[in-house]
């Protein structure tokens, strides 16, 4: 019988072939039938120029071969951050699987063309909230968000609304992938991937 990619990731036989990103496939894709809410929500952990720690839930919005994308205001306290150290780590905890997956790595921003298009594919509210927000930074009342988001939703109408320069993506290019499984009395299963030039090489680990 075939086996799935998770009964082979916690085999302990070879998962030389194994690709770390099909088997986030698998994941993510039961999650997105058990998660009643945002089965895309990640912590997302970044560090200022002191190496102080920072993190927040966002949303995984897209991803490829190359990396897992999120999409943020340059000016707000993540985008400080990266901008002095273009490094992060990210976790997705799925309660109801009782899964987690943890990757940590170099951080680059996203294409003009890739952030045009996620942008455009975005509610025209969501697009009108991300241009009126100064994220991050101090606002002296919601009524002067409220104030500024009326304004722009009567300047631009229907839209469509300019992506502002202010506002893009990022890619994390992750160099480790760690799968983590719930097991009972806390005996955990963990695999972890560690890129190995083109490719990977994996470790179970104690839980």
């Amino acid at each position: 019988m075939l086996q799935t990619l998770t009964e082979r990731l916690f085999d302990d036989g070879d998962r030389a072939d194994l690709d770390p990103f099909a088997v986030f496939e698998e994941w993510f894709a039961h999650a997105k039938e058990a998660e009643p809410n945002d089965p895309h929500a990640m912590a997302l952990a970044t560090a200022d120029a002191a190496g102080l720690p920072d993190v927040r839930m966002v949303l995984l919005n897209r991803r490829d071969a190359r990396g897992f994308c999120f999409f943020t205001n340059f000016e707000s306290a993540k985008g400080n951050q990266l901008a002095v150290n273009p490094q992060a780590a990210m976790v997705m905890h799925w309660k109801s699987l009782r899964r987690q997956i943890r990757m940590r790595g170099p951080v680059e921003v996203v294409t003009a063309e890739e952030a045009d298009a996620y942008f455009g594919s975005r509610p025209v509210g969501s697009q009108i909230a991300s241009s009126a927000s100064d994220q991050s930074r101090p606002l002296d009342s919601k009524q002067t968000l409220l104030n500024r988001v009326a304004a722009l939703t009567a300047e631009v109408g229907e839209g469509p609304v300019v992506r502002p320069a202010h506002w893009s993506g990022y890619r994390l290019v992750p160099t480790s992938i760690e799968f983590w499984k719930d097991g009972e009395f806390r005996l955990h299963d963990r695999v972890r991937f560690e890129r190995d030039g083109d490719g990977w090489v994996s470790d179970r680990l104690y839980p």
